[in-house]
């Protein structure tokens, strides 16, 4: 049950967020960033439709076909979220409430971030507001290209449009807002990290895992591996540390093994014991 609660606070926050950053930035400066709502800027410029309610049939609209054609899987957090954010941005209609900024790069900026905040949220309760998503999936189903190329594809459609709708300027704006949008969703589902991941393929393992044991403090875990031109069994230590930590760790694995083969990468979101739980102690060999 408190899950359930959780999930429909992050839907429901979502939705406000990305009906505000829609209503405030991105429909006063014509930037039509992809998605049902990105043709609902377009419709709204060319025929004087209501961008809410365009939004509210079309979402749900798209939402029975994706039941029809894909499953019920959708669920009814997806229904309540295709129906509840349209129904912020008619809020936002009936007060009129006009433009947050009148300079387009910053509508782009503050649009894309203020959307990609709320589809985060949204997506973080494990639901969605139908749309274009449900169009990329039946396009998937029926013709097997890869679903992020799918959004991809449509989204550059809504975007292209709104270029020869508007302007060619305008259409740029509107792939800035997009860029930041999606940034954002990753930001939100995965946070800011400044923890990195270390691979470490080395003669002298067992001396390395004492090290960052001792000087460190940090565990390490020991993966099977294979040298693709020698074929021998060559075991891979993987070891997280804060960004902080980086320079020791190097320095650690530079002063037992020079000829040491080590690989940094991101690590997003990192959970578990030394990072958001206590640490627990145990003898090791």
């Amino acid at each position: 049950m408190k899950q359930i609660v959780k999930d429909y606070l992050y839907l429901l926050t979502g939705s406000v967020f990305v009906a505000s950053a829609f209503s405030l930035f991105l429909l006063p400066n014509n930037l039509a960033s992809g998605g049902v709502s990105g043709i609902s800027v377009i419709t709204y410029e060319l025929f004087g439709i209501s961008p809410g309610a365009f939004q509210l049939v079309a979402n749900v609209l798209l939402l029975i076909i994706g039941w029809a054609i894909l499953g019920l899987g959708f669920g009814v957090k997806s229904l309540v979220g295709s129906i509840f954010l349209p129904g912020v941005i008619l809020f936002y209609e009936a007060i009129d409430a006009g433009a947050a900024v009148d300079d387009t790069l910053l509508a782009a900026i503050f649009g894309g971030v203020g959307v990609g905040v709320g589809l985060g949220l949204i997506f973080r309760g494990r639901a969605s507001t139908g749309g274009m998503d449900l169009i990329a999936q039946i396009l998937h189903k029926f013709t097997h290209i890869p679903l992020y190329l799918c959004i991809a594809i449509l989204d550059g459609m809504v975007v292209l449009t709104a270029a020869l709708t508007f302007s060619f300027t305008t259409g740029l704006y509107a792939l800035i807002a997009l860029f930041i949008t999606v940034k954002m969703i990753d930001f939100v589902q995965l946070g800011f990290t400044q923890d990195k991941m270390a691979y470490v393929i080395s003669e002298k393992r067992d001396f390395i895992v004492r090290a960052v044991f001792e000087e460190l403090d940090r565990g390490a875990t020991e993966i099977q591996a294979i040298g693709a031109y020698s074929r021998l069994d060559r075991p891979m230590l993987m070891i997280v540390v804060r960004q902080s930590e980086v320079s020791r760790l190097k320095e650690i694995i530079r002063r037992i093994d020079p000829e040491a083969f080590l690989v940094f990468s991101e690590a997003h979101e990192v959970l578990g014991q030394g990072f958001t739980s206590d640490k627990r102690y145990i003898n090791v060999p």
